[in-house]
């Protein structure tokens, strides 16, 4: 995990804060950015946790270098029951993280670009808990859209 004094580099680094000239950084409130592992069969894995009082996840930014399957584990750290609304491939998944629990989904995230976890429950503020996972890489020739050439870092 990159911390709070690396994360404004390691966005940078990574061109998180390009696409339509808006950061993730402004967007959530975040204290880490997280990498996803890539295990020697190929799936990836990463660790995401509700620190006890933050009403975030930890951390709220997980980088996958690229698209695949991805064994995401969430563990609640707080005294109050969360949930986990994550996305894979076009079905979400769901996860309840009663207080102090632990679950594990595993995700496929086949394409490039920024899919959105939450947690909506009990309101958290009014706003709930929201994190991303960047998925690394380029669009496939057949799935790009015909439209004039993008700003590429």
């Amino acid at each position: 995990m990159a911390t709070a004094v690396e994360l404004s580099k390691v966005v940078n680094e990574l061109g998180l804060n390009k696409q339509n000239k808006a950061t993730l950084g402004r967007l959530l409130t975040h204290g880490n950015l997280g990498q996803a592992e890539e295990r020697p069969d190929g799936r990836m894995h990463a660790e995401v946790r509700i620190p006890p009082d933050e009403l975030t996840w930890d951390p709220a930014i997980v980088v996958m270098p690229h698209g695949g399957d991805l064994e995401l584990t969430l563990t609640n750290d707080d005294d109050n029951t969360h949930c986990a609304i994550l996305p894979s491939n076009g079905d979400l998944k769901f996860i309840w993280l009663p207080n102090h629990s632990r679950g594990t989904a595993t995700l496929n995230l086949d394409g490039p670009g920024y899919y959105w976890f939450s947690s909506g429950i009990g309101n958290d503020e009014g706003r709930g808990l929201v994190g991303v996972i960047a998925v690394m890489g380029d669009v496939p020739a057949e799935a790009r859209l015909d439209r004039p050439p993008q700003p590429r870092p």
